[in-house]
């Protein structure tokens, strides 16, 4: 039996406060909502669950707080199979994530708690479990500092890394130089090129742009229903996705970045990768909620 990939994600973990109701409310207005429901999220926990139902190993580096919502993050963490031995439990609130959902789309108000605590030292006092790894995927919901010290802890022992450089923030170009894959939105890489792509034409050259930057990085843009447009090397290649009907889209993202993070860690090339992973996204939106929406292996055959 082969061997399970290692992977590493340092990352945020959340209780997300999800509210349905028919429509968003506009600036100053009160509506009443359907229902809530009290979820276990953050992107590091979404990707690392989705690692670990496809069949990974994974470790989830990151902190909640010493409360109920802590509590109960750590236990789901558990219950996925996702490692929490280097999970740290603080005297803090516990991450939370409100989030409005309405038919087809949803926005996110993020409170990062114990998750901005997370420091250098703390990433590298489990620099063993990430020069272990076959590769470590990070995201933008913790400090910076954290963030660069595991991609240099990665670098350096010869670890493959991908940036999922979502919430989108400031990067210098040595750190955006750390990851081996870089996996913006549409949103994101265009705060990233500092100008929107008013057609596909205009992407793919802003693409091009960023080859010529960083021409040792693989760049994956995520476009939502579209699939995905990856440039590596000289080719701009593009996936598309399936269509499904849409239950609830949070998740979609780190369901693709937690497959294309499994994929190469199971060393499989991107032209295998690429359209599992698209197939997981599409997957992650028929299914409410964002870590019972990551797939099984099984449920992409």
């Amino acid at each position: 039996m082969a061997r399970k990939p290692r992977i590493a994600v340092v990352g945020s973990l959340n209780m997300d406060l999800v509210i349905s109701l028919q429509r968003m409310p506009r600036m100053g207005e009160s509506l009443q909502g359907d229902d809530i429901h009290y979820i276990s999220g953050g992107k590091g926990a979404n990707q690392a669950v989705g690692c670990a139902k496809l069949g990974a190993e994974v470790s989830m580096i990151g902190a909640v707080g010493d409360d109920g919502f802590g509590a109960q993050i750590m236990k789901r963490m558990n219950d996925f199979g996702v490692g929490t031995d280097t999970i740290a439990v603080l005297e803090a609130p516990t991450g939370t994530a409100a989030i409005l959902h309405t038919e087809g789309d949803n926005c996110i108000v993020v409170v990062p708690g114990a998750n901005g605590l997370c420091s250098p030292e703390s990433i590298q006092s489990h620099a063993g479990v990430i020069a272990g790894a076959d590769a470590l995927i990070v995201q933008l919901e913790i400090p910076l500092p954290a963030v660069e010290a595991a991609l240099r802890t990665a670098r350096e022992a010869g670890v493959r890394t991908i940036i999922n450089p979502a919430p989108a923030v400031r990067l210098s170009e040595e750190q955006i130089r750390l990851g081996d894959c870089f996996t913006p939105n549409e949103t994101e890489f265009e705060f990233y090129c500092g100008s929107p792509a008013a057609s596909e034409e205009q992407l793919f050259a802003q693409m091009r742009s960023w080859r010529d930057r960083f021409p040792q990085q693989t760049l994956i843009v995520t476009r939502g229903k579209r699939g995905i447009s990856c440039l590596d090397g000289d080719e701009i290649v593009t996936v598309p996705a399936p269509i499904v009907e849409v239950v609830d889209t949070t998740g979609a993202g780190d369901s693709f970045n937690a497959a294309l993070c499994f994929g190469l860690a199971s060393g499989w090339s991107l032209e295998r990768t690429l359209p599992l992973a698209v197939k997981a996204a599409s997957h992650s939106v028929t299914v409410f909620g964002a870590q019972d929406g990551m797939p099984l292996m099984s449920d992409l055959a």
